[in-house]
């Protein structure tokens, strides 16, 4: 018994230890190759920096504004992020608890939001950023994840939340002479920081990956975000530089690796919860 044991382990262990190589695998390799130079990037492949070329990451700040683009794309995630969750945590809360006329009608229309790609939208709602003035800024950027399908999903999600809570909280906050505002921010909120820290990464994600928005939106260089700008390392003959591309992508990621290193924990309290229930 204890060498089937023994065995089966190790099949686990290894089928384990390659899943995770397939997946580290390709991080790896952008940051080893982000210190090499173009013609090591293809020659043959190795595991660590065959020349350490370290000024590849001083250099992608000479070529563009890439901090510029950075700090762009870190305002826009951030605020977009905060809204999307603000917004959908009401709304949320307004679909799942509160009576109101047209509710259901306004319900469909949310899935209908929800099902709609940004392809589909982006063109009525670049001539609608036009009439306000808002083109070539961030506005739009931080508007889209509010109010379009990512923020239709982050309140559909937590509307299926708010549904699960127990109503015998809201009715002893009556009691205690709470408000409906007061019981939203005092009691559903707090409550809910597991599904709002799930809601949270994925707009930030979006938000921090998107690419069509900008490329419509935006047209100075100064605005550019980082998906923008990582497309935008490029020669005098136009070919990628790809020791800089890779080197600027490896920055790219660290504030995402963060915020998920920051919210983990809840987002997988979000998800017990949510099977116990």
């Amino acid at each position: 018994m204890k060498s089937k044991k023994i065995v089966s382990k190790t099949i686990y262990y290894i089928i384990i230890a390659a899943i995770v190589i397939v997946f580290i695998y390709p991080f790896w390799w952008m940051v080893t190759n982000s210190l090499n130079s173009i013609n090591e990037i293809f020659s043959k492949p190795s595991l660590l920096p065959k020349s350490w070329m370290w000024h590849n990451y001083i250099e992608i700040f000479q070529v563009q504004p890439f901090a510029r683009h950075y700090l762009n794309t870190l305002a826009v995630a951030i605020l977009g992020t905060a809204g999307n969750v603000f917004v959908s945590a009401l709304s949320g809360y307004a679909f799942a608890r509160l009576r109101f006329p047209g509710r259901s009608g306004l319900f469909i229309l949310l899935l209908t939001a929800l099902m709609m790609p940004i392809e589909v939208t982006i063109v009525p709602m670049y001539f609608m950023m036009n009439n306000i003035g808002a083109n070539d800024t961030l506005v739009p950027l931080i508007l889209i994840p509010v109010f379009c399908s990512q923020g239709a999903f982050s309140a559909f999600m937590l509307r299926q939340h708010f549904i699960t809570v127990p109503k015998e909280l809201e009715e002893a906050a009556r009691l205690d002479g709470l408000r409906p505002a007061g019981i939203f921010f005092r009691i559903m909120l707090p409550i809910s920081v597991p599904v709002l820290s799930s809601a949270a990464i994925l707009a930030f994600l979006s938000v921090w990956n998107m690419y069509l928005e900008p490329l419509v939106f935006v047209s100075s260089l100064d605005k550019f975000t980082l998906p923008l700008s990582l497309s935008n390392f490029n020669d005098t003959y136009g070919l990628p530089q790809w020791n800089l591309q890779l080197a600027a992508t490896t920055l790219s990621v660290i504030p995402v690796m963060i915020f998920y290193l920051i919210f983990q924990n809840k987002i997988s309290d979000a998800m017990v919860n949510s099977g116990m229930k």
